[in-house]
């Protein structure tokens, strides 16, 4: 059912205004708490209502044996809400397998599905797993908010990178990849792109798994495993229609990496991902796949990689002299950063402190930003990739040309006060 919005949940207007309370995971926990004797119907309503308001990008609730517990990732991290009954458990399991598709008799499988809310005429998407667990089954509501789908001015790209993005988008052929684990932000970067450029001049057409978010004037297809359409099935079809741009959700085996390269060689302009640690280890993750380094670097436009940190809380963070360790750190990572105007390294420098309060549930932070490398492949790169350097060489290369990594593009936002060390740390290392 992957794809196929079964049921449709529309959150009353009485809901709603309980719902627009919830600041805080105290408030949604108070709210569950007033609705568990209620109908599945309204408690599910508080359940989804609430976890959107608190922006959350997904909803766990894991049954336990004698309770189940409800969590919600905010800014990446999981926080507790409530535990409830295993009636009520049950009660809820029924009620998103009905909406979301899924076969109710079936517990010793996985399942997936999807169903859509209606807030005051805003409809959000809800990607709905079941899994057979230890004591039943758990359940991950992930929660596409159209909301998510920003601007590329405001996924957080220094003022150099944003010149370098606008600049590289704007060529008609090759391929850009953006790389990094599952959960950061890889696909809101993409769309970001695919807005900038979208005009009724050209044609785009992407392929996803499955299709995350819907945007207007873009063609977008999902693969579909069962029926023989995947990546590269999909590609080859998508190539005779003719378009200007395309998106490839994800390169995952050698016929992807095969075709997406050609494209971006014969005319197209290439938009991909790709699960690597970091820039570099982009070239050797396609050439584990079987693709040949004579292909990748004449199809390769610049490679992104990126992480995702939180801001600190606007309304509760001070700023204080950093410590004498602090200061060490930034000076050592640092180093010379040509091209980029940081705040000088002195004692007297303040950089965030966090605190907590209500408006970021205590945690000191509230939303989050990309922090992001990346690097060109010129002529000279090229070259360089057709040796076949190991991925440690390959950063070696970059850094040398100039390239700001991931960590220390980090360290520059906790220089103009928008996240803090250990939030940088905790992301990219040590």
């Amino acid at each position: 059912m992957q794809g196929k919005i079964i049921g449709e949940v529309k959150i009353s207007p009485a809901t709603l205004n309980i719902t627009r309370k919830v600041k805080n995971v105290s408030d949604f926990k108070e709210r569950i708490g007033e609705f568990l004797e209620k109908s599945v119907t309204e408690l599910s309503e508080v359940i989804l209502g609430g976890a959107i308001n608190l922006e959350a990008s997904d909803i766990h609730i894991e049954p336990r044996e004698e309770e189940s517990k409800i969590r919600v990732r905010i800014d990446g991290l999981l926080q507790d809400v409530t535990v409830f009954g295993r009636e009520i458990y049950e009660r809820i399991l029924s009620r998103i397998k009905l909406l979301s598709g899924m076969k109710l008799n079936i517990s010793d499988r996985p399942q997936d599905g999807r169903f859509s809310i209606l807030i005051g005429g805003l409809p959000i998407e809800i990607r709905a797993s079941t899994l057979p667990a230890e004591y039943g089954e758990s359940i991950v509501l992930r929660i596409l908010n159209p909301k998510s789908l920003i601007e590329m001015e405001s996924l957080g790209l220094r003022e150099d990178l944003l010149e370098l993005f606008k600049k590289e988008i704007k060529k008609p052929n090759g391929m850009i990849i953006v790389t990094g684990p599952t959960g950061c932000g890889k696909t809101t970067t993409l769309y970001a792109i695919l807005k900038k450029i979208q005009n009724p001049e050209i044609k785009i057409i992407t392929i996803e798994d499955p299709i995350e978010y819907h945007l207007k004037g873009i063609s977008q297809t999902q693969v579909d495993p069962k029926a023989g359409y995947d990546f590269a099935n999909g590609l080859k079809s998508i190539m005779r229609q003719d378009p200007d741009v395309i998106l490839v959700g994800e390169i995952r085996d050698l016929e992807t990496a095969e075709i997406t390269s050609q494209a971006a060689l014969t005319g197209h302009l290439v938009f991909t991902t790709l699960h690597t640690n970091d820039a570099a280890g982009t070239v050797a993750r396609l050439t584990s796949l079987g693709a040949k380094p004579s292909n990748i670097g004449p199809a390769i436009n610049m490679v992104i990689a990126q992480r995702l940190v939180r801001m600190v809380c606007k309304k509760c963070t001070e700023f204080k002299k950093i410590s004498p360790e602090g200061l060490k750190k930034l000076k050592k990572e640092m180093g010379s950063s040509k091209g980029v105007k940081i705040t000088k390294l002195t004692p007297e420098l303040k950089t965030p402190k966090i605190k907590g309060c209500q408006n970021c549930n205590f945690t000191g932070y509230r939303g989050r930003i990309g922090i992001f490398e990346a690097f060109l492949v010129n002529d000279e790169m090229e070259k360089f990739i057709l040796t076949s350097p190991s991925i440690a060489a390959l950063r070696e290369k970059i850094i040398k040309k100039g390239m700001i990594t991931m960590k220390k593009d980090g360290l520059i936002k906790v220089l103009e006060g928008i996240t803090t060390i250990e939030e940088v740390e905790r992301v990219t290392g040590e």
